[in-house]
């Protein structure tokens, strides 16, 4: 039984909730030191997680704006310094650190992690300059992966449009700092390689401290780089230490200034070398159309050297036939064999004269024939030979030549060059 001294009305849930929120006032600023574990994304952005040491264990909160303003990211097992304030739900019944700023407890050991991941990537060839992509000369888009406000998607610009007006940006927006920048930055580098619409893309920041750039020191960033089918070039400004995304990407600039450089050349320029190879091509072209009026020359000189030697070789080979003919021909046998009877009486010699006469008018039949059947006497009736001006070859079909193609026309006296303009037949 309550004695009445302590009896007093009793305290509703929400009341009770109010005395203790009420009593955790002095700890509405503290700082706590402990290892980081349950790190879990909400769906709205925020973040929840337990911070423990060896003996003890909170649960703590992190809303997404003050998530996306640190410089770091919490993962499990890493020690933090958490900065925040004891609140108590009283929907849950909960108690809870709301963190507001986080800092590294042990830089020391986040480096030796760091240090631990960039040997493993080493060690499966992640930073082989074989490996990496060539960045090409002129792109067709260029993707921006950083941050859209602030001076470094405006340096890009201003630098790649300074370089090559209207050359087609696609601006990939990201978080580049704080819990979610991993995430977000590997998000985007695959977004960008399934939409394929980018030759090129600049992961840029504008510098920052260690704790700043971890985002770009993590195994999600270095693996996003590493399976991008499209060339990256990372500009994370003027920095003591490479990252790892700056060891993996395929070109690593300091500068966004630097980086729009890179990916694009000046317009100018590129008009100055296509003027100077138009030149040289030009010129090259008149040279080699030199050197084929020279060959054409020298093949007609040749044609027109080797067209009389032709005929030559065929009179000649005429003439040893008509002597050939004339050697073995009736008059000449009997002419011997005349010579060789003698005088046999009249009527041997009225035959044989008979003969002689007959044998002398066949020949002189045969010869007659042979003269016309000449190429000589041919061309003086009014025919003529024609050939073909490159290759010297004569013309017995209208099949055997083609519109455009130059002829030479041996006629009874002189010859004529002329062009096929058409070929009927």
């Amino acid at each position: 039984m309550l004695k009445p001294a302590e009896v007093q009305p009793p305290l509703t849930v929400t009341e009770l909730a109010q005395e203790i929120k009420r009593e955790l006032r002095p700890l509405w600023r503290v700082f706590v030191k402990g290892e980081v574990s349950g790190m879990k994304q909400l769906g709205s952005g925020h973040y929840s997680f337990r911070i423990s040491d060896a003996e003890s264990r909170v649960d703590a909160f992190l809303f997404a704006n003050d998530a996306r303003k640190l410089g770091l990211v919490p993962e499990d097992g890493q020690e933090f310094v958490f900065r925040g304030r004891v609140d108590f739900a009283p929907k849950y019944g909960q108690l809870r650190l709301i963190v507001d700023y986080v800092e590294y407890d042990d830089v020391g050991k986040l480096r030796a992690q760091l240090e631990a991941l960039k040997q493993r990537l080493e060690a499966e060839g992640a930073f082989e300059t074989a490996r990496k992509r060539p960045i090409p000369y002129l792109p067709r888009r260029v993707a921006l992966i950083t941050s859209p406000t602030g001076a470094v998607i405006h340096d890009l610009q201003e630098t790649i449009w300074d370089r090559f007006p209207n050359m087609e940006i696609l601006v990939y927006p990201v978080q580049v700092q704080g819990v979610a920048s991993p995430g977000s930055i590997a998000a985007a580098l695959r977004r960008c390689n399934e939409e394929g619409l980018a030759s090129v893309a600049v992961v840029a920041r504008g510098g920052g401290s260690f704790e700043e750039l971890y985002g770009f020191n993590t195994e999600p960033v270095a693996r996003a780089i590493l399976a991008s089918r499209i060339p990256v070039v990372t500009a994370l400004g003027h920095t003591s230490d490479r990252t790892i995304a700056d060891l993996v990407a395929d070109a690593e600039c300091r500068t966004p200034t630097e980086a729009g450089a890179r990916v694009v050349p000046r317009r100018s320029d590129l008009l100055t070398r296509l003027a100077e190879r138009e030149h040289r091509m030009q010129r090259e072209t008149g040279r080699r159309f030199e050197r084929e009026l020279e060959k054409l020359a020298r093949r007609r000189e040749k044609l027109g050297q080797a067209l009389p030697n032709l005929l030559r070789v065929r009179v000649e080979r005429l003439r040893r036939c008509r002597a050939e003919l004339e050697r073995m021909s009736p008059a000449q046998q009997l002419a011997r064999r005349h010579d060789s009877l003698g005088d046999r009486g009249g009527r041997l010699d009225r035959a044989v004269r008979l003969r002689f006469t007959q044998a002398l008018a066949q020949v002189e039949q045969r010869r007659r024939q042979l003269v016309a059947l000449s190429p000589d006497s041919v061309l003086q009736r009014g025919y003529s030979i024609t050939q073909d001006a490159e290759t010297g070859a004569v013309l017995r079909s209208s099949a055997d030549t083609a519109p455009g193609r130059r002829l030479r026309v041996r006629l009874g006296r002189g010859a004529l060059t002329a062009g096929v303009e058409a070929v009927d037949g």
